[in-house]
């Protein structure tokens, strides 16, 4: 059973500072003790019970490093940007595709006091200037798919010192007249140490700052510390499969913070070999599995599927796979019987948000007749739900928003103290924006969201980012956008739009693709005379979601 008490809490629904009895939820394992060290300091114990295993296995090169060699590596290269002049509280930007580069060049900038903000390399030069310019970087770290948006991205952005290339070569790389220089990763990677009086100290610092559009709206800089950091992938690491010698497969974006936290850093303090690849490609991700016997891999729901129905699954031996982790959206049980019976091997999904540092709850996969629960609750975390209307706190099997709180709570958001008290209440509870429950057992169970967001392939889409893209186009007069489930992408977004005679919804969908992320493209555009509004002006997506689903049928 899981436990449960009630204590006196204060529910930020309602400001009369009525109290009520909350039932609060807790894991089923104690609490573990959280190592007073930072982020690097708790990598670094790896290197010392581990030297000679291999840590890192670039799979787009083959190059392969000990943990004593990525240690020297990631030493070198923060003596590289401390040369540049990097150390606490700098920020430094890596905007490139999954390598071993990638992890050294952010764990240096971690083992400097510094902050990494890692971008996403699709995105186009307005998506990337907005991170830049917020985030406040001095370098960018970038490669050569995306070299051509960050040399745009940062024409005129004074901030940036320098552009730097990670897979260096002899091609010249091009550069604006009005843009940073740029310069090879060798130049960094083959510096001395720092001084090791240099180690961090304090452990609120924020090393980490990903961006997400949280709630609601346009994507915010989630303040990750080192204190933070340490506690969820200690907490994960208490109940995770994954065991010294084991071999993780990295293919999930490092820039998000499952693929960088939960995959790549959980994978190395728990003395794992990381192999890391540019991304998902079916038949590399196969022969990856196969060739360097991956026996732990973490998933989205449509790689989920595609393991269930693609017929070339069943070309490449993936036998070596002991566990499969699911995130990022929830997944049918269906389709986890489907994959433990193809693939034969142990399935079980998690929950978690860049504003919990990764994970909230963790599949125990050990444990019987969890099909489409998320785990349960990590040690140290607490859990409430409540509803979302009348703000009463709710009980085991009730539906209403989840919300968490435990030493994995992120420390705001940057510059922005009015998202940051709407997501984190006086009493420290997150707000998560999520509907689910908690089983009599306390299985967690994640089954729609309260929050507008649109999630592709495990990505966030703000339907306020795409409303103003749409409302900047001079034939549309109002717009508004949805999320329509797609078995492939778990959704994608749909624009109803009012608009002028002459607008051309085939046109629209091309204008916006020019402006927007891969993921963030629209599906279709749909012409409509209004956009149902509430009194106040808020856009009534449940009327326009209720139309689209009367349009699918």
């Amino acid at each position: 059973m899981p436990k449960v008490r009630l204590r006196d809490h204060p529910c930020r629904d309602r400001p009369s500072a009525h109290l009520l009895a909350v039932t609060v939820f807790r894991s089923n394992v104690a609490d573990i003790a959280i190592p007073p060290v930072s982020l690097w300091g708790l990598v670094a114990d790896s290197v010392c019970r581990h030297p000679d295993r291999v840590a890192l296995i670039d799979g787009a090169s083959g190059r392969t490093l000990t943990y004593r060699e990525f240690d020297a590596a990631v030493a070198r290269a923060a003596g590289g940007l401390r040369a540049h002049g990097i150390g606490p509280g700098d920020v430094v930007a890596v905007v490139a595709a999954n390598s071993a580069e990638w992890l050294v060049a952010a764990l240096a900038v971690i083992r400097l006091g510094g902050t990494l903000t890692g971008a996403n390399p699709g995105y186009v030069p307005g998506e990337l200037a907005h991170q830049l310019r917020d985030s406040g970087a001095r370098l960018v770290l970038t490669d050569r798919t995306a070299h051509a948006n960050v040399v745009t991205a940062t024409d005129g952005l004074a901030a940036i010192e320098a552009i730097v290339l990670l897979d260096d070569s002899e091609v010249p790389a091009p550069r604006s007249a009005d843009g940073p220089p740029v310069v090879g990763w060798a130049s960094i990677a083959e510096h001395e140490p720092p001084d090791p009086t240099d180690a961090v100290d304090d452990l609120d610092l924020v090393c980490a700052l990903p961006y997400s559009s949280g709630t609601t709206g346009r994507s915010k800089g989630v303040r990750l510390t080192h204190r933070t950091l340490v506690a969820n992938i200690s907490q994960v690491a208490a109940v995770a499969p994954v065991a010294a010698g084991d071999r993780v497969l990295a293919f999930l974006p490092l820039f998000h913070i499952m693929g960088f936290a939960v995959v790549a850093l959980g994978g190395l303090v728990k003395g794992a070999t990381v192999v890391t690849l540019p991304g998902f490609e079916p038949e590399s991700f196969l022969r990856t599995i196969e060739e360097q016997r991956i026996t732990n891999v973490f998933v989205v729901p449509p790689i989920a599927n595609f393991l269930v129905q693609h017929p070339l699954v069943d070309e490449y031996d993936l036998s070596s796979l002991d566990a499969i982790g699911c995130g990022a959206a929830p997944l049918g049980a269906d389709t986890e019987a489907a994959i433990r019976a193809r693939i034969g091997c142990r399935f079980a999904q998690g929950y978690g948000m860049t504003e919990s540092n990764g994970c909230i709850s963790y599949p125990q996969f050990a444990d019987p007749e969890t099909a489409g629960a998320s785990g349960r609750l990590l040690p140290n975390t607490e859990a409430m739900i409540v509803d979302p209307v009348t703000g009463r706190a709710l009980g085991p099997g009730e539906t209403g928003e989840f919300r968490f709180r435990g030493p994995q709570v992120f420390a705001g958001y940057l510059g922005n103290p009015e998202a940051t008290a709407q997501t984190i209440d006086a009493a420290g509870w997150v707000h998560s924006g999520d509907l689910g429950h908690i089983d009599p057992t306390g299985r967690v169970y994640i089954t729609d969201r309260l929050k507008e967001l649109i999630k592709v392939k495990g990505f966030q889409v703000a339907p306020a980012e795409l409303e103003a893209v749409l409302l900047a186009h001079p034939q549309v007069v109002d717009a508004a956008v949805i999320g329509r489930p797609d078995d492939r992408a778990g959704e994608r977004p749909v624009a109803y739009v009012v608009g002028t005679d002459a607008l051309d919804g085939e046109e629209l969908m091309t204008w916006v693709a020019e402006r927007v992320s891969e993921y963030k493209r629209l599906a279709a555009v749909v012409r409509t005379d209004a956009i149902p509004r509430n009194p106040s002006g808020k856009i009534l997506r449940r009327v326009l979601r209720a139309t689209d689903e009367g349009r699918a049928g």
